[in-house]
Protein backbone atom coordinates (compact mmCIF):
# COMPACT_ATOMS: atom_id res chain seq x y z
CA UNK A 1 0.00 0.00 0.00
CA UNK A 2 1.48 3.76 -1.00
CA UNK A 3 1.18 5.45 2.52
CA UNK A 4 3.25 8.85 1.49
CA UNK A 5 1.18 12.00 0.68
CA UNK A 6 2.00 15.20 -1.42
CA UNK A 7 -0.04 18.36 -0.85
CA UNK A 8 -0.13 21.26 -2.74
CA UNK A 9 0.52 24.25 -0.66
CA UNK A 10 -1.38 27.67 -1.26
CA UNK A 11 0.18 30.93 0.87
CA UNK A 12 -2.60 32.73 0.99
CA UNK A 13 -1.41 36.49 1.18
CA UNK A 14 -3.38 40.14 1.36
CA UNK A 15 -0.73 43.08 0.29
CA UNK A 16 -2.12 45.91 2.55
CA UNK A 17 -1.08 42.92 5.75
CA UNK A 18 2.45 42.31 6.82
CA UNK A 19 3.70 40.10 4.04
CA UNK A 20 6.76 39.22 5.66
CA UNK A 21 4.91 37.16 7.58
CA UNK A 22 4.02 34.81 4.68
CA UNK A 23 7.82 34.59 4.31
CA UNK A 24 8.41 33.12 7.52
CA UNK A 25 4.91 31.51 7.61
CA UNK A 26 5.63 29.53 4.18
CA UNK A 27 9.15 28.25 5.80
CA UNK A 28 7.11 27.40 9.33
CA UNK A 29 4.54 25.09 7.64
CA UNK A 30 7.32 23.34 4.86
CA UNK A 31 9.74 22.24 7.99
CA UNK A 32 5.96 21.17 10.26
CA UNK A 33 5.31 18.51 6.56
CA UNK A 34 8.95 17.60 6.40
CA UNK A 35 8.76 16.55 10.05
CA UNK A 36 5.95 14.81 9.55
CA UNK A 37 6.81 13.02 6.37
CA UNK A 38 4.46 15.19 3.76
CA UNK A 39 5.71 15.99 0.69
CA UNK A 40 5.03 19.45 -0.72
CA UNK A 41 4.56 21.27 -4.16
CA UNK A 42 5.11 24.77 -3.40
CA UNK A 43 5.59 28.35 -5.78
CA UNK A 44 9.25 29.18 -5.38
CA UNK A 45 9.95 32.41 -3.89
CA UNK A 46 11.50 33.89 -7.42
CA UNK A 47 8.22 32.78 -9.05
CA UNK A 48 5.60 35.13 -6.45
CA UNK A 49 6.22 37.31 -3.97
CA UNK A 50 7.57 34.93 -0.98
CA UNK A 51 5.62 32.00 -3.36
CA UNK A 52 2.42 33.35 -1.98
CA UNK A 53 -0.73 33.87 -4.18
CA UNK A 54 -2.58 36.84 -4.06
CA UNK A 55 -3.27 37.82 -7.20
CA UNK A 56 -4.71 36.79 -10.07
CA UNK A 57 -1.57 36.03 -11.93
CA UNK A 58 0.29 34.21 -8.74
CA UNK A 59 -3.43 32.71 -9.04
CA UNK A 60 -2.97 31.12 -12.89
CA UNK A 61 0.67 30.34 -11.77
CA UNK A 62 -0.13 28.23 -8.89
CA UNK A 63 -2.52 26.53 -11.36
CA UNK A 64 -0.98 25.44 -13.68
CA UNK A 65 2.13 24.28 -10.82
CA UNK A 66 -0.89 22.43 -9.29
CA UNK A 67 -1.75 21.21 -13.01
CA UNK A 68 1.91 19.91 -14.15
CA UNK A 69 2.43 17.86 -10.83
CA UNK A 70 -1.62 16.42 -10.82
CA UNK A 71 -0.31 12.72 -10.74
CA UNK A 72 1.37 13.09 -7.40
CA UNK A 73 -0.83 15.66 -5.87
CA UNK A 74 -3.26 13.66 -3.01
CA UNK A 75 -4.24 17.17 -1.26
CA UNK A 76 -4.17 20.83 -1.16
CA UNK A 77 -3.26 22.78 2.04
CA UNK A 78 -3.98 26.35 2.50
CA UNK A 79 -2.26 28.28 5.06
CA UNK A 80 -3.06 31.87 5.42
CA UNK A 81 0.08 33.43 7.83
CA UNK A 82 -2.09 37.14 6.97
CA UNK A 83 -5.93 37.75 6.25
CA UNK A 84 -5.05 36.19 2.39
CA UNK A 85 -6.55 37.00 -0.75
CA UNK A 86 -9.64 35.01 -1.21
CA UNK A 87 -9.96 35.13 -4.45
CA UNK A 88 -6.82 33.97 -5.57
CA UNK A 89 -6.84 30.99 -2.87
CA UNK A 90 -9.69 30.21 -4.56
CA UNK A 91 -9.09 30.59 -8.54
CA UNK A 92 -5.74 28.87 -7.67
CA UNK A 93 -8.12 25.51 -6.88
CA UNK A 94 -10.62 25.84 -9.46
CA UNK A 95 -8.46 26.60 -12.28
CA UNK A 96 -5.84 23.85 -11.14
CA UNK A 97 -8.87 21.27 -11.52
CA UNK A 98 -8.06 19.23 -8.61
CA UNK A 99 -10.89 17.31 -7.22
CA UNK A 100 -8.86 16.61 -3.80
CA UNK A 101 -9.53 17.17 -0.41
CA UNK A 102 -8.45 20.93 0.50
CA UNK A 103 -7.16 21.82 4.29
CA UNK A 104 -7.88 25.60 5.54
CA UNK A 105 -5.07 26.41 8.16
CA UNK A 106 -4.62 29.95 9.57
CA UNK A 107 -1.81 31.02 11.94
CA UNK A 108 -2.73 32.47 15.21
CA UNK A 109 -1.84 36.64 15.90
CA UNK A 110 -0.15 36.93 19.17
CA UNK A 111 -2.02 40.05 21.40
CA UNK A 112 1.18 41.36 22.37
CA UNK A 113 2.21 41.95 17.99
CA UNK A 114 -0.85 43.58 17.19
CA UNK A 115 0.56 46.34 15.77
CA UNK A 116 -0.10 47.35 11.56
CA UNK A 117 3.56 46.26 11.59
CA UNK A 118 2.25 42.13 12.73
CA UNK A 119 -1.26 42.37 12.81
CA UNK A 120 -2.25 39.33 10.89
CA UNK A 121 -5.98 39.15 11.05
CA UNK A 122 -5.78 35.49 9.57
CA UNK A 123 -8.53 34.71 11.77
CA UNK A 124 -11.26 36.70 9.36
CA UNK A 125 -9.57 35.98 6.67
CA UNK A 126 -10.15 31.97 6.82
CA UNK A 127 -13.94 33.24 6.93
CA UNK A 128 -13.42 34.81 3.92
CA UNK A 129 -11.85 32.17 1.78
CA UNK A 130 -14.15 29.42 3.26
CA UNK A 131 -17.08 31.84 2.31
CA UNK A 132 -15.52 31.92 -1.18
CA UNK A 133 -14.99 28.48 -1.57
CA UNK A 134 -18.16 27.46 -0.77
CA UNK A 135 -19.62 29.68 -3.60
CA UNK A 136 -17.55 27.51 -5.92
CA UNK A 137 -18.48 24.61 -4.57
CA UNK A 138 -14.98 23.21 -3.35
CA UNK A 139 -15.68 21.14 -0.69
CA UNK A 140 -12.96 21.93 2.10
CA UNK A 141 -11.81 20.39 5.97
CA UNK A 142 -11.46 22.60 8.88
CA UNK A 143 -8.85 22.44 11.82
CA UNK A 144 -10.08 21.56 15.03
CA UNK A 145 -9.31 25.31 16.03
CA UNK A 146 -10.03 28.21 13.87
CA UNK A 147 -6.14 29.61 13.94
CA UNK A 148 -3.14 27.58 14.68
CA UNK A 149 0.81 27.28 15.06
CA UNK A 150 2.04 25.23 12.48
CA UNK A 151 4.05 23.62 15.28
CA UNK A 152 1.26 22.73 18.03
CA UNK A 153 0.32 19.11 18.10
CA UNK A 154 -3.49 19.77 17.66
CA UNK A 155 -2.38 21.12 13.84
CA UNK A 156 -0.06 17.55 13.81
CA UNK A 157 -3.48 15.90 14.05
CA UNK A 158 -5.16 17.84 12.08
CA UNK A 159 -2.38 17.54 9.40
CA UNK A 160 -2.26 13.35 10.38
CA UNK A 161 -6.15 13.59 9.81
CA UNK A 162 -5.69 14.73 6.53
CA UNK A 163 -3.69 12.62 5.64
CA UNK A 164 -6.13 10.22 6.11
CA UNK A 165 -8.39 11.75 4.36
CA UNK A 166 -6.28 11.64 1.39
CA UNK A 167 -5.84 8.72 1.20
CA UNK A 168 -9.17 7.44 1.40
CA UNK A 169 -10.35 9.16 -1.30
CA UNK A 170 -6.84 8.34 -3.20
CA UNK A 171 -7.87 5.03 -2.86
CA UNK A 172 -11.33 4.86 -3.34
CA UNK A 173 -10.82 6.73 -6.90
CA UNK A 174 -11.73 4.29 -9.45
CA UNK A 175 -12.03 1.06 -7.08
CA UNK A 176 -12.59 -1.84 -9.03
CA UNK A 177 -13.71 -4.96 -6.51
CA UNK A 178 -14.46 -8.27 -7.85
CA UNK A 179 -17.43 -10.30 -7.55
CA UNK A 180 -16.61 -13.52 -7.31
CA UNK A 181 -19.95 -15.85 -7.51
CA UNK A 182 -23.81 -15.11 -6.00
CA UNK A 183 -24.40 -13.82 -2.88
CA UNK A 184 -25.56 -16.77 -0.31
CA UNK A 185 -28.87 -17.29 -0.85
CA UNK A 186 -29.83 -17.17 3.02
CA UNK A 187 -27.96 -14.06 3.29
CA UNK A 188 -30.09 -10.81 1.95
CA UNK A 189 -27.90 -8.70 4.10
CA UNK A 190 -25.63 -8.37 1.50
CA UNK A 191 -27.77 -7.02 -1.00
CA UNK A 192 -26.31 -3.76 -2.59
CA UNK A 193 -26.84 -1.76 -5.49
CA UNK A 194 -23.97 -1.32 -7.82
CA UNK A 195 -25.39 1.40 -9.53
CA UNK A 196 -25.03 3.73 -5.93
CA UNK A 197 -21.50 2.89 -6.01
CA UNK A 198 -20.90 3.44 -9.57
CA UNK A 199 -22.05 6.77 -8.89
CA UNK A 200 -19.15 7.25 -6.38
CA UNK A 201 -16.55 6.18 -8.40
CA UNK A 202 -16.34 2.33 -7.27
CA UNK A 203 -16.93 -0.18 -10.31
CA UNK A 204 -17.92 -4.22 -9.69
CA UNK A 205 -16.46 -6.81 -11.98
CA UNK A 206 -18.28 -10.32 -12.00
CA UNK A 207 -17.45 -13.65 -11.90
CA UNK A 208 -18.99 -16.89 -11.85
CA UNK A 209 -17.58 -19.41 -9.32
CA UNK A 210 -18.47 -22.23 -12.48
CA UNK A 211 -15.97 -20.16 -14.50
CA UNK A 212 -13.32 -20.09 -11.88
CA UNK A 213 -13.34 -23.58 -11.43
CA UNK A 214 -13.07 -24.22 -15.43
CA UNK A 215 -9.80 -22.02 -15.27
CA UNK A 216 -8.71 -24.24 -11.97
CA UNK A 217 -9.66 -27.74 -13.55
CA UNK A 218 -7.33 -27.13 -16.96
CA UNK A 219 -4.27 -26.56 -14.40
CA UNK A 220 -1.71 -29.49 -14.26
CA UNK A 221 -0.40 -30.16 -10.51
CA UNK A 222 3.00 -29.55 -11.38
CA UNK A 223 2.32 -26.04 -12.92
CA UNK A 224 4.97 -23.14 -11.85
CA UNK A 225 1.89 -21.08 -10.27
CA UNK A 226 0.81 -23.37 -8.54
CA UNK A 227 4.26 -24.93 -6.97
CA UNK A 228 4.63 -21.31 -6.54
CA UNK A 229 1.20 -20.18 -4.84
CA UNK A 230 1.36 -23.59 -2.46
CA UNK A 231 4.64 -22.19 -1.20
CA UNK A 232 3.64 -19.09 -0.63
CA UNK A 233 0.18 -20.61 1.55
CA UNK A 234 2.77 -22.86 3.05
CA UNK A 235 4.72 -20.19 4.27
CA UNK A 236 1.75 -17.76 5.35
CA UNK A 237 0.12 -19.97 8.39
CA UNK A 238 1.30 -23.61 10.37
CA UNK A 239 -0.89 -25.80 7.96
CA UNK A 240 0.48 -29.46 9.74
CA UNK A 241 -2.83 -30.76 9.88
CA UNK A 242 -4.24 -29.55 6.27
CA UNK A 243 -4.28 -32.86 3.71
CA UNK A 244 -2.02 -32.08 1.07
CA UNK A 245 -4.96 -32.55 -1.32
CA UNK A 246 -6.62 -29.37 -0.07
CA UNK A 247 -2.96 -27.66 0.19
CA UNK A 248 -2.91 -28.25 -3.49
CA UNK A 249 -7.08 -26.97 -4.12
CA UNK A 250 -6.13 -23.59 -2.51
CA UNK A 251 -3.08 -23.11 -3.88
CA UNK A 252 -5.27 -23.76 -7.76
CA UNK A 253 -7.59 -21.43 -6.46
CA UNK A 254 -5.46 -18.65 -5.31
CA UNK A 255 -3.63 -18.71 -8.63
CA UNK A 256 -7.18 -18.36 -10.92
CA UNK A 257 -8.19 -15.61 -8.65
CA UNK A 258 -4.80 -13.88 -8.93
CA UNK A 259 -5.43 -13.96 -12.98
CA UNK A 260 -8.44 -12.79 -12.71
CA UNK A 261 -7.79 -10.08 -10.28
CA UNK A 262 -4.79 -9.03 -12.26
CA UNK A 263 -6.41 -9.17 -15.77
CA UNK A 264 -9.29 -7.05 -15.00
CA UNK A 265 -7.44 -4.65 -12.74
CA UNK A 266 -9.16 -5.09 -9.23
CA UNK A 267 -8.20 -3.64 -6.57
CA UNK A 268 -10.01 -5.82 -3.84
CA UNK A 269 -12.96 -8.62 -3.90
CA UNK A 270 -15.61 -10.14 -2.08
CA UNK A 271 -16.14 -13.90 -2.38
CA UNK A 272 -18.51 -16.83 -2.51
CA UNK A 273 -17.47 -18.95 0.46
CA UNK A 274 -20.46 -20.76 1.24
CA UNK A 275 -21.35 -24.03 0.19
CA UNK A 276 -20.70 -24.45 -3.57
CA UNK A 277 -17.30 -23.93 -2.86
CA UNK A 278 -17.36 -26.67 -0.20
CA UNK A 279 -19.65 -29.40 -1.55
CA UNK A 280 -18.17 -29.16 -5.59
CA UNK A 281 -14.43 -28.35 -4.51
CA UNK A 282 -13.59 -29.39 -1.53
CA UNK A 283 -12.06 -26.44 0.57
CA UNK A 284 -12.76 -22.95 2.17
CA UNK A 285 -11.56 -20.29 0.07
CA UNK A 286 -10.37 -18.15 3.75
CA UNK A 287 -6.42 -18.69 3.80
CA UNK A 288 -6.59 -17.47 0.04
CA UNK A 289 -8.66 -14.25 1.43
CA UNK A 290 -7.06 -13.68 4.60
CA UNK A 291 -3.70 -13.32 2.29
CA UNK A 292 -5.13 -10.97 0.09
CA UNK A 293 -6.24 -8.37 3.03
CA UNK A 294 -3.14 -9.05 4.53
CA UNK A 295 -1.65 -7.23 1.81
CA UNK A 296 -4.58 -4.51 1.54
CA UNK A 297 -6.03 -6.49 -1.22
CA UNK A 298 -9.03 -6.44 0.74
CA UNK A 299 -11.63 -9.59 0.51
CA UNK A 300 -14.36 -9.87 2.17
CA UNK A 301 -16.78 -13.23 2.56
CA UNK A 302 -20.05 -13.90 1.53
CA UNK A 303 -19.68 -11.60 -1.27
CA UNK A 304 -20.43 -8.61 0.33
CA UNK A 305 -19.09 -5.99 -1.72
CA UNK A 306 -19.82 -3.35 0.76
CA UNK A 307 -18.03 -4.96 3.21
CA UNK A 308 -15.29 -5.14 0.89
CA UNK A 309 -15.15 -1.49 0.30
CA UNK A 310 -15.03 -0.27 3.92
CA UNK A 311 -12.21 -2.80 4.29
CA UNK A 312 -10.48 -1.15 1.22
CA UNK A 313 -11.00 2.75 2.42
CA UNK A 314 -9.74 1.77 6.05
CA UNK A 315 -6.51 -0.68 4.48
CA UNK A 316 -5.60 2.53 2.52
CA UNK A 317 -6.35 4.96 5.82
CA UNK A 318 -3.96 3.32 7.85
CA UNK A 319 -1.73 1.46 5.88
CA UNK A 320 -2.60 -1.97 7.86
CA UNK A 321 -5.18 -4.42 6.95
CA UNK A 322 -8.79 -4.85 7.67
CA UNK A 323 -10.62 -7.47 8.32
CA UNK A 324 -14.31 -8.42 7.71
CA UNK A 325 -16.30 -9.70 10.94
CA UNK A 326 -19.36 -10.23 12.63
CA UNK A 327 -20.53 -8.17 15.85
CA UNK A 328 -21.77 -11.84 17.14
CA UNK A 329 -22.19 -11.94 20.49
CA UNK A 330 -22.48 -10.22 23.98
CA UNK A 331 -19.33 -10.50 26.24
CA UNK A 332 -21.31 -11.12 29.37
CA UNK A 333 -22.74 -8.69 31.34
CA UNK A 334 -20.93 -5.77 30.16
CA UNK A 335 -23.11 -3.28 27.70
CA UNK A 336 -19.72 -1.69 26.65
CA UNK A 337 -18.26 -4.82 25.48
CA UNK A 338 -19.20 -7.57 22.88
CA UNK A 339 -17.52 -10.43 20.43
CA UNK A 340 -16.62 -10.14 17.00
CA UNK A 341 -16.14 -13.28 15.10
CA UNK A 342 -15.52 -15.08 11.49
CA UNK A 343 -14.88 -18.42 10.67
CA UNK A 344 -12.17 -17.09 9.82
CA UNK A 345 -10.24 -15.08 6.63
CA UNK A 346 -8.77 -12.44 9.13
CA UNK A 347 -5.30 -11.33 7.94
CA UNK A 348 -2.77 -12.97 10.07
CA UNK A 349 -1.27 -9.85 10.84
CA UNK A 350 -4.28 -8.93 13.51
CA UNK A 351 -3.52 -11.75 15.10
CA UNK A 352 -2.46 -12.57 18.70
CA UNK A 353 1.36 -14.36 17.28
CA UNK A 354 1.97 -16.62 20.03
CA UNK A 355 1.29 -19.15 21.92
CA UNK A 356 -2.15 -20.97 22.17
CA UNK A 357 -4.23 -18.17 20.20
CA UNK A 358 -1.44 -17.64 17.31
CA UNK A 359 -3.15 -17.99 13.90
CA UNK A 360 -3.10 -21.66 12.49
CA UNK A 361 -4.67 -23.00 9.12
CA UNK A 362 -7.97 -25.67 10.03
CA UNK A 363 -11.37 -26.60 8.94
CA UNK A 364 -14.34 -24.38 9.44
CA UNK A 365 -16.36 -26.23 12.38
CA UNK A 366 -19.88 -24.12 11.25
CA UNK A 367 -20.21 -26.29 7.76
CA UNK A 368 -18.17 -28.85 8.47
CA UNK A 369 -21.25 -30.87 9.95
CA UNK A 370 -22.79 -30.25 6.70
CA UNK A 371 -20.83 -30.34 4.07
CA UNK A 372 -18.10 -32.48 5.79
CA UNK A 373 -15.03 -31.89 7.76
CA UNK A 374 -12.42 -33.24 4.69
CA UNK A 375 -14.18 -30.65 2.35
CA UNK A 376 -14.02 -27.34 4.77
CA UNK A 377 -9.61 -27.69 4.97
CA UNK A 378 -8.65 -23.39 4.77
CA UNK A 379 -9.94 -21.35 7.57
CA UNK A 380 -7.69 -19.27 9.76
CA UNK A 381 -7.98 -19.88 13.18
CA UNK A 382 -7.23 -17.22 16.09
CA UNK A 383 -7.23 -14.51 18.58
CA UNK A 384 -7.22 -11.00 17.44
CA UNK A 385 -4.25 -9.17 19.51
CA UNK A 386 -4.95 -6.47 21.86
CA UNK A 387 -5.00 -2.85 19.73
CA UNK A 388 -6.81 0.05 19.23
CA UNK A 389 -10.02 -0.24 17.09
CA UNK A 390 -11.74 1.53 14.10
CA UNK A 391 -15.11 -0.11 12.71
CA UNK A 392 -16.73 0.80 9.48
CA UNK A 393 -19.78 -0.26 7.86
CA UNK A 394 -20.54 1.05 4.34
CA UNK A 395 -24.61 0.32 2.73
CA UNK A 396 -25.98 0.98 -0.19
CA UNK A 397 -29.56 2.63 0.86
CA UNK A 398 -31.40 1.99 -2.62
CA UNK A 399 -34.41 3.40 -1.52
CA UNK A 400 -33.25 6.78 -0.81
CA UNK A 401 -30.83 6.67 -3.46
CA UNK A 402 -27.60 7.11 -1.50
CA UNK A 403 -24.80 5.33 0.53
CA UNK A 404 -24.62 5.21 4.14
CA UNK A 405 -22.13 4.39 6.31
CA UNK A 406 -21.23 4.73 10.86
CA UNK A 407 -17.66 4.60 12.17
CA UNK A 408 -16.52 4.55 15.31
CA UNK A 409 -13.46 4.09 17.51
CA UNK A 410 -12.69 1.41 20.24
CA UNK A 411 -10.17 -1.34 21.50
CA UNK A 412 -9.33 -4.82 21.13
CA UNK A 413 -9.35 -6.19 24.40
CA UNK A 414 -7.75 -9.05 26.16
CA UNK A 415 -10.82 -10.51 28.61
CA UNK A 416 -10.72 -14.00 28.79
CA UNK A 417 -12.70 -15.79 25.98
CA UNK A 418 -11.75 -19.07 24.01
CA UNK A 419 -13.85 -20.28 20.98
CA UNK A 420 -13.33 -21.33 17.27
CA UNK A 421 -12.18 -19.29 14.74
CA UNK A 422 -11.18 -15.69 13.96
CA UNK A 423 -12.36 -13.80 17.06
CA UNK A 424 -11.78 -11.11 19.83
CA UNK A 425 -13.64 -8.67 22.23
CA UNK A 426 -14.27 -5.37 21.71
CA UNK A 427 -14.73 -2.44 23.91
CA UNK A 428 -16.67 0.53 22.91
CA UNK A 429 -18.38 3.59 24.45
CA UNK A 430 -21.93 3.43 24.62
CA UNK A 431 -22.06 0.27 22.66
CA UNK A 432 -25.47 -0.25 23.16
CA UNK A 433 -25.96 3.47 21.59
CA UNK A 434 -24.69 2.37 18.47
CA UNK A 435 -26.18 -1.44 18.46
CA UNK A 436 -29.65 0.70 18.70
CA UNK A 437 -28.37 2.88 15.83
CA UNK A 438 -27.58 0.08 13.60
CA UNK A 439 -30.85 -1.75 14.05
CA UNK A 440 -32.57 1.39 14.09
CA UNK A 441 -31.12 2.11 10.27
CA UNK A 442 -31.22 -1.62 8.83
CA UNK A 443 -27.25 -1.95 8.82
CA UNK A 444 -26.10 -5.11 7.89
CA UNK A 445 -24.55 -7.74 10.98
CA UNK A 446 -20.86 -7.44 9.47
CA UNK A 447 -18.54 -4.42 10.04
CA UNK A 448 -15.10 -4.03 8.51
CA UNK A 449 -12.16 -3.38 11.50
CA UNK A 450 -8.76 -1.91 11.80
CA UNK A 451 -6.31 -2.10 14.80
CA UNK A 452 -5.71 2.06 14.22
CA UNK A 453 -7.37 5.06 14.83
CA UNK A 454 -8.34 6.50 11.50
CA UNK A 455 -12.47 7.17 12.16
CA UNK A 456 -12.16 11.08 12.13
CA UNK A 457 -10.15 11.44 8.75
CA UNK A 458 -11.71 8.43 7.35
CA UNK A 459 -14.72 10.01 8.11
CA UNK A 460 -14.22 13.36 6.37
CA UNK A 461 -13.64 11.85 3.38
CA UNK A 462 -16.14 9.47 3.17
CA UNK A 463 -19.12 12.30 4.18
CA UNK A 464 -17.09 15.66 2.67
CA UNK A 465 -15.53 14.22 -0.12
CA UNK A 466 -17.76 11.56 -1.26
CA UNK A 467 -21.16 12.81 -0.19
CA UNK A 468 -22.32 9.62 1.66
CA UNK A 469 -24.13 9.86 4.39
CA UNK A 470 -22.18 8.73 7.57
CA UNK A 471 -22.82 8.65 11.05
CA UNK A 472 -19.84 8.66 13.38
CA UNK A 473 -20.26 7.01 16.74
CA UNK A 474 -18.60 9.09 19.62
Amino acid sequence: MNTSITLGIIVGNRGFFPAHLCDSGRKQILATLEKLGIGAVILDTNVTKFGAVESMSDAQKCAELFKANAGKLDGILVTLPNFGDERGVANAIRWSELKVPVLIHAFNDDPKTMTIKDRRDSFCGKMSVCNNLRQYKIPHTLTRLHTDGPDTKTFAQDLQDFVVTCRVVRGLKNLRIGALGARPTAFNTVRYSEKLLENSGISIETLDLFELFGWVGKMKNDDKAVTDKLAEIQKYVSAKSIPPIALLKMAKFGVAVDKWMRDTRLNATAIQCWTAMEEFFGVVPCTLMSMMSNLGVSAACEVDVVGSVAMFAMAQASGKPSALVDWNNNYGTDPDKGVIFHCSNLPKDLFVTKGEDAPVMDFQEIIAGTVGKENTYGTIVGRLAVAPLTYLRVSTDDEAGKVRAYIGEGELTDDPLKTFGGYGVVKIRDFQKLLRYICENGFEHHVAVNPTRVAAGTREALSKYLGWDVYHHM
